[in-house]
């Protein structure tokens, strides 16, 4: 079993939810149960499958939850895009994200 906090790619994922929650709350308040609610739920569970992954007792089982988060990732990247697009964020704000 490995500890999950120790991991850089979880501290690091875990800096890039603080951005996405404080990126979030400037969305409009129509968004509170679409976008809103859809970005923060995928970027909690990128960081909930690699502390799940590393409870489990082999590599292949942590392989496997490492590939669903970064599914969860790329969901976050294209949501992220999509809050551009819509003007919800700056250009700046999405390269912060994306470019971690």
């Amino acid at each position: 079993m490995r500890n999950y906090r120790n991991l850089d790619v979880w501290k690091k994922v875990l800096e890039i939810l603080k951005k996405i929650y404080k990126i979030s709350d400037k969305f409009p308040e129509k968004e509170k149960y679409g976008l809103t609610s859809q970005i923060t739920r995928a970027v909690v569970s990128i960081l909930s499958n690699i502390a799940e992954g590393s409870g489990r007792n082999s590599n292949p089982q942590m392989i496997n939850f490492l590939s669903i988060s970064k599914g969860s990732a790329y969901e976050v990247e294209a949501q992220l895009i999509i809050a551009f697009e819509l003007a919800y964020i700056s250009e700046a704000e999405l390269n912060e994200c994306i470019a971690n």
